[in-house]
């Protein structure tokens, strides 16, 4: 579990293309401390088990279906990515719950700089739209964002402050840019619950 609060932008140092998996080889130094094999480490939102660790980093195996449903399968050498560490029990929760378990990948469509904040709009995959409204919560590459409007049913903004915007790689997106998505978790558990009321509202006589 993780909080949509970025700790760094990690540096990807190495690519090893193994079978069924990619070894990911990150230069990180914020998040270091405690960090062990069997850690939990979002990249871009997308929840990775530590591998290894090095004085100058870590290494997470991203396999062939987290490949094929997130950004991780655009990664280069040298691509910034934002990183936290899973949420210690009884810290305080600064953004939303997030799993880390991205329900797949929008496309940015439109960035605005108003000079305090930058409003992007993202057109976000169909099984988060219904689980979104105006006001709640969704996460962009891992990054806990409030939603500023729903100017489509495809299409949600975010408005971004100065201080995530220099502190997450949000300052990399340009229109055309494809982004790792969660719906909020909460509006998910609704939306199915929801749904299986009325599926079962309808069976009766």
């Amino acid at each position: 579990m993780f909080t949509g609060i970025v700790e760094e932008i990690g540096t990807l140092e190495k690519i090893k293309q193994c079978d069924g998996f990619r070894a990911l080889s990150m230069i990180a130094y914020c998040i270091y401390e405690g960090l062990e094999i069997g850690s939990s480490v979002s990249l871009d939102g997308a929840c990775h088990t530590v591998v290894e660790v090095s004085d100058h980093g870590f290494v997470v195996n991203s396999i062939d279906t987290t490949l094929a449903k997130t950004i991780a399968s655009d990664y280069d050498l040298g691509s910034q990515i934002n990183l936290e560490r899973a949420v210690v029990v009884g810290s305080r929760l600064d953004g939303h719950f997030v799993q880390g378990h991205i329900d797949g990948t929008g496309k940015v469509t439109s960035i605005k700089n108003l000079g305090m904040y930058h409003l992007v709009d993202i057109r976000i995959p169909e099984e988060v739209t219904s689980a979104t409204l105006v006001a709640g919560s969704v996460t962009i590459n891992g990054v806990s964002l409030t939603i500023n409007a729903l100017p489509a049913v495809d299409i949600c903004q975010v408005a971004i402050i100065p201080f995530t915007w220099d502190n997450t790689n949000m300052q990399t997106l340009a229109v055309g840019s494809d982004v790792n998505v969660e719906g909020d978790l909460i509006g998910k558990y609704l939306q199915k619950f929801q749904t299986k009321s009325g599926n079962q509202g309808s069976t009766q006589s």
